[in-house]
Order: structure tokens, then sequence, then C-alpha cells
């Protein structure tokens, strides 16, 4: 239920206007509510002229946006491009505004969630990638007023950089005087750069503070880039960090020594060693076979997220994991890509049982678990009390044993999210696993609808209406991909061409 104050401050803001003549005489305190109401009701003029004259040392937008005595409801998933571009717009007039106080010292435009249905009325989203550039612009146009460097703004923001945006985020990242706006990255992702320009960009943006990195995608990295980037820049307060595919591969003009010892990796896993607040890595798509011990065994803090999906690991690699400080504390595991139960079926039962009281969420796609093995993953799940999503898409299970699984799945507690693969059923006979996008969507989808409906009906009679099944057949809505996709789709395309014409040359010299 909203308060009396939070349904005055709505009527007060939903006259534009009356609400800018009035901010003069209205108290301190309630310019949070005043900025909650004009985000609710997409007031950006009045957001603007708020933020323009805001009274307080500290704005922190996750705060400002999230549920309140006063109104409930959390704002944090509606990344409204009219409403963020307001107030990005405000800072740069707080900077600049003559006369009166200027208090504001932070500016928090962290805490925004991208989700894949806009609720907010215009429907029109401004996501990581937009904010970072609408940030970078204004900090450079900022950059030739020098009244506005007087009484300057650290802006904390997490970056998405491009190959599209990187140019603009290096002229805002380091200017040559003191900046209006002095950005301060907490979080960066970055895509279709060459490693020159993320070790650039990176050092930029002030390695220091960072608490994640994601490198994904386009960046292509191999071990010696990693290491260099990690012994160069220097990460020591980052709680995440993703690598690209490949990222371990040994660099094309080097050879490893006859005993097989990788020095890259040895440095890699030093370099992480002295990151004491890393709990989170994801090295999916690497060939890691039997350096799981090499690469992990250093690491001062127990991992809660690790990301190892089709990492080629062996008996060696499982039976560290299941035995190492990481697997009591993991709370986030992606084994995608191995055959877990039928070549490691001890090890894996050992991994989880060591994993369930904290496991939160388990992916396993792509493991070729068959119906056979059912019974096996049903009595390795079960005393995972803690687990609130599981995802098995794209392993050739049968609506039988899947009915099996998910009578056993209504007996986790706190189970809320399935993801589950097409039942072999709807395949034609004979169809084989692992498979491509081609083949995963020739199926018989009256069949599946039939099926899904019996496991959702398997549920109801547990009392489990609670938990949310599906079968997203290309993966889960990304939002950093979806925004960016015609870029990244212009990048691989470049990098298409730049291949045939490699090939073309390589054929014309040995004719």
């Amino acid at each position: 239920m909203w308060s009396l104050r939070f349904i005055s401050a709505q009527a007060l803001v939903s006259q534009p206007r009356v609400a800018r003549q009035s901010l003069e005489g209205v108290a301190h305190n309630l310019y949070p509510l005043l900025f909650k109401a004009s985000y609710l009701l997409e007031q950006a003029e009045v957001i603007r002229v708020l933020l323009e004259c805001w009274p307080l040392e500290e704005c922190r937008l996750g705060a400002l946006l999230g549920p309140s005595t006063d109104h409930p409801d959390d704002l944090r998933d509606r990344a409204c491009r009219a409403c963020l571009e307001a107030c990005v717009r405000g800072l740069a007039d707080h900077v600049l505004r003559d006369g009166g106080q200027r208090r504001l010292r932070v500016a928090d435009l962290t805490g925004v969630r991208d989700v894949q249905v806009q609720r907010c009325p215009c429907g029109r989203a401004l996501g990581r990638w937009g904010r970072t550039e609408l940030l970078a612009r204004t900090c450079c146009e900022l950059q030739a007023e020098p009244r506005g460097a007087r009484h300057p703004i650290e802006v904390l923001t997490d970056l998405f950089v491009t190959k599209g945006n990187f140019e603009v985020v290096v002229r805002a990242l380091g200017p040559p005087r003191p900046a209006p706006l002095r950005v301060h990255c907490l979080s960066f992702r970055a895509d279709s750069l060459g490693p020159s320009q993320l070790l650039h960009v990176l050092r930029l943006a002030g390695p220091g503070e960072l608490r994640r990195l994601d490198v994904v995608h386009n960046v292509r990295l191999h071990a010696g880039h990693v290491q260099q980037l990690l012994a160069q820049v220097g990460f020591p307060r980052l709680i995440s960090l993703t690598l690209p595919a490949k990222a371990f591969d040994v660099p094309p003009a080097c050879t490893l020594a006859p005993s097989g010892e990788d020095p890259f990796l040895t440095s890699i896993a030093w370099e992480l060693s002295q990151m004491t607040q890393l709990t989170e890595l994801s090295v999916a798509f690497s060939t890691l076979t039997g350096k799981i011990q090499i690469l992990l065994g250093p690491l001062r803090t127990p991992l809660r997220v690790l990301d190892l999906a089709h990492c080629s690991l062996n008996h060696a690699d499982m039976a560290f994991l299941a035995n190492s400080t990481h697997a009591a504390h993991l709370e986030v595991l992606d084994l995608s890509g191995h055959s877990l139960v039928s070549l490691f079926p001890s090890t894996f039962f050992r991994l989880l049982g060591q994993a369930a009281q904290t496991l939160r969420v388990l992916t396993l796609e792509e493991c070729s678990i068959e119906d056979g093995h059912v019974s096996t993953l049903i009595l390795a799940l079960s005393p995972c009390c803690e687990l609130r999503e599981l995802r098995f898409l794209g392993n050739p299970l049968s609506a039988r044993a899947l009915r099996r699984l998910f009578a056993a799945l209504g007996e986790l507690p706190k189970l809320q999210c399935v993801e589950f693969p097409v039942p072999k059923d709807c395949f034609p006979e004979g169809a084989a696993y692992p498979q491509d996008e081609l083949a995963m969507s020739k199926f018989d989808q009256q069949k599946y609808d039939v099926i899904a409906e019996d496991l959702r009906a398997v549920l109801l009679r547990a009392g489990r209406d609670d938990i949310q099944v599906s079968t997203p057949l290309f993966g889960s809505f990304d939002p950093d991909i979806q925004e960016t996709s015609d870029e990244l789709g212009t990048f691989l395309l470049q990098a298409f061409k730049t291949a045939l014409e490699n090939f073309s040359r390589a054929l014309k010299q040995i004719e």
C-alpha cells in the first residue's frame, strides 16, 4: 500500500510546471520520494530538474527505486530510456548550475536491472550499452566546460564497451584535465574489442575499484593475453571474472615444454590467487583437461560461482572439484558439456553432496543424461535442499524419464525454476545428440505441448505449482546481446570475410 506522502508526491510531479516552481519550498528529505514518484510516472522533465537541484550529498539510483515504506514496489527493473536519459542530463545540469548550493558529490547509477519485458508504460529501454554511451558522450561534452570541474561529481557506474562505443568511452575516461563528472567503474563488460583495446580501456577505467569483469564472445584472447591483462593491469578488489572461449589456449607462436607444463596457466593461477575477494569465475568453452587443480588450487577464497561448461574435464579434474574447499561453498555451478553421470558418477555424486547445503543454481546442459541415468541423477540431487534453479536442456530424455525426474524435483523444497529438454519422443527416431540449432527446431510441437502439460500436472499433484518450467530452445534472454545484436552481427560478418580472404590467399600461395 502506498503512503499518503507518496500519493501526494505523485500528485505534485504529475504536473511538471507546478513541480518545477515548487521545488524551492520542498524539504530536502522529500527529494528521494519525488524522484521515485517521477520515475513511476515517467516524468522525465521533473527527474531532470530534481537532479539539477539535488540538495543531498548522495544520489543512489538503486536505493531510490527500490522498495520503501512509502512505496513498496520495486522499480529497479525499469530501465526506462526517458527517465535514465533525464538522470544523466540532470547531473550535467547540476555541475553547470549557476548560483545556489551544489552539495551532490556521489551519483551511483548502478542497481538498474535489464529485463526482457519492460514494465514501464513507454516500453522503451536503455540497456547497459546505451547507458554507457550516454554517460560517455555527456562526459565528453562537459570536458569543454571548465566551470563544471570546480564542483565535480563522482559517478559510479557499470560500463559495457564494444567497438561501437570504444572511442567515446576512452575520451570520457581519459580527459586531459579534471572532469565535472568523474566516472568510477564498478562493473565492466567488453565485447568485440581487440586485446590491445581491452587493455587500454581497462587501464583508464580504474581497475583498482573494479568489482566485476566480463570479457565475452568476440574478444579473442589467448593465455598470453590473459596473463598480460592480470599481471599488468591488476584487479585487487575483483569479485567476479568471466573470460571468453579459448582464453587458456597457448599463444600461436609458443610451444609447451616436453614435460607438458604450461607456464601461462601457472602464471594466471598465481595472479588469480592474489585477488583475495574473487568468488565468481567463469571460464566456459576453454580446454582445461587435467588443469583444474593448477587453476583453482592456489585460490585463497572459496568460489561461490563456477562455470566450467564445455571445458573437457577429465576424472582428475572432477575428483579435485569434489574434494576441494570450493565444493562446500558453491552456490552457482555450470558443468554443461560433460558426460557426468556416465563417466564420473561417483565424483559427481560426491560433488553435489558437498555442495548440497549451498547450491542454488545448477546447469547440466548437453551432459548426455539418458533415461538409464535418471535414478542416479535423482539420488545426486536429493540432498540439494537449497536448489532454486535447475537447467538440463539438450539431454536425450524420454517423456517417461522426465515424469520420474519431475516427481523427484517436486520434493526439493526451494526449487523455483526448471528448464528441461524437448523429450526425445518429439524428434524423429534416431536423432543425434548434441543437436545443432536446425535439428533442435525440428520436433513435434503438438506432442511436446501434451508432454509439457503432463509434466506440469506432475508438479501440481505434488502441490508444487510454484515451480516454473520451460524449454528455451535457444538459451535464456541476454539483454546485453539483445542490445548489441546488430553490431555483433556486423563483427561476425567481417570476421567471416577476413577468414575467407585468408583462405583464398593461402590457396593462391599453394598454387
